[in-house]
């Protein structure tokens, strides 16, 4: 079932690719952000069903490259980068090549076993601390190389330099290879007391969604990022406390 999920995934995001050479550049986002939401599927459900396995692992890995390497890149470079020539080409390559690289050391960390000895084959990277990522994970990377996009249409079309979506492009990519601090969700833990407030919330969000997608896709690209600085900000704190 797990693999299943994780399949569900690629097939999700190669089909944006289709979307995106049919330019419904709109139903392509929302394929991406469906394999963004399989992808954090296919872990939690399977350590719950005791299915965890070597294949799975390779298996998700090989679908994030796809999901937000690949078609994140095809995506940008076929809606704009394609006026900025080999610039654009290149930015895309950057971004794909950084993505493998983080993808290539989760491996390798699983592997050996991680920072803190433990082999766990179904996260994106095995963080150092369990609230955090070393680096953006891949599918937050999607996630900001989307965000010309989609401000491009929360302001009403408004047309941005192609150069500048390629230096943006190429920040992401060099953000997921880094050693920064990002936050990291899976150890979040809601009390019983306040799960009907949050299945409201969600409803009320998800309705939100469908009525300004790009505005509220936008406020949450923008809020990630301040969730990065925040992190990123305290950490160096940390580690300045320390004399390091």
């Amino acid at each position: 079932m797990p693999n299943l999920v994780t399949i569900g995934a690629i097939c999700a995001g190669l089909t944006s690719v289709r979307f995106v050479l049919a330019d419904r550049f709109g139903m392509a986002v929302a394929l991406i952000v469906l394999a963004a939401i399989l992808d954090g599927l296919d872990g939690p459900l399977a350590r719950m069903l005791k299915s965890e396995s070597a294949i799975g692992a390779e298996l998700d890995s090989l679908a994030d490259f796809l999901n937000f390497g690949v078609a994140p890149g095809v995506f940008l470079y076929i809606w704009a980068l394609d006026e900025a020539r080999n610039f654009g080409w290149i930015a895309v390559l950057v971004y794909a090549v950084c993505s493998v690289l983080r993808l290539a050391r989760f491996n390798v960390s699983s592997r050996e076993g991680g920072a803190d000895g433990e082999i766990d084959l179904l996260d994106d990277d095995p963080p150092s601390k369990k609230d955090v990522f070393t680096g953006v994970p891949s599918p937050g990377g999607a996630l900001l190389a989307l965000l010309p996009f989609t401000l491009s249409h929360s302001l009403g079309n408004v047309t941005l330099p192609p150069e500048m979506i390629a230096v943006w492009l190429i920040v992401v990519g060099l953000l997921m290879i880094s050693q920064i601090p990002t936050p990291s969700f899976k150890s979040m833990r809601v009390e019983r007391e306040m799960v009907r407030y949050l299945m409201v919330g969600l409803v009320a969000f998800v309705a939100i969604a469908f009525t300004w997608p790009w505005i509220v896709l936008s406020c949450v690209q923008f809020l990630y990022l301040a969730i990065i600085a925040v992190v990123a900000y305290r950490a160096r704190g940390e580690r300045g406390s320390d004399g390091t």
